[in-house]
């Protein structure tokens, strides 16, 4: 199975590609700012899902989805702190941390699934 088959992969990549529409609109002085925080925490997660196939230890790509799962909760802090701020308004702060949580729940049962086989 190629990684681009996976669902979470797949549901990272429709976040990458929100997250990217959105912070388009966020002031400029962010540019090097938050805006690249939250861009390369939404990269990182299906990047890290695809840095997999390229490992073929169990416990390599634990520590990849471990990765993945840690980049999902910085981009849900720093979507907090972009609401906060007024960058982003409420719904599509809503919108995007309901698809970082799926993203999230479907790594954390891949990483248990994995840790099960490792066993």
């Amino acid at each position: 199975m190629k990684y681009s088959d996976l669902v979470v992969w797949q549901k990272a990549m429709d976040l990458v590609t929100s997250i990217y529409k959105v912070t388009a609109a966020f002031p400029n002085d962010e540019r090097f700012g938050l805006t690249s925080q939250i861009r390369r925490a939404a990269v990182s997660v299906p990047s890290n899902i695809a840095e997999r196939h390229g490992r073929k230890a169990t416990g390599a790509y634990l520590n990849h989805i471990s990765i993945a799962l840690g980049s999902v909760m910085e981009l849900e802090t720093q979507l907090q702190i972009a609401l906060r701020l007024n960058f982003v308004d409420a719904n599509t702060c809503t919108l995007l941390l309901s698809q970082s949580e799926e993203i999230g729940r479907m790594l954390g049962g891949l990483k248990k699934s994995l840790s099960n086989q490792a066993e």
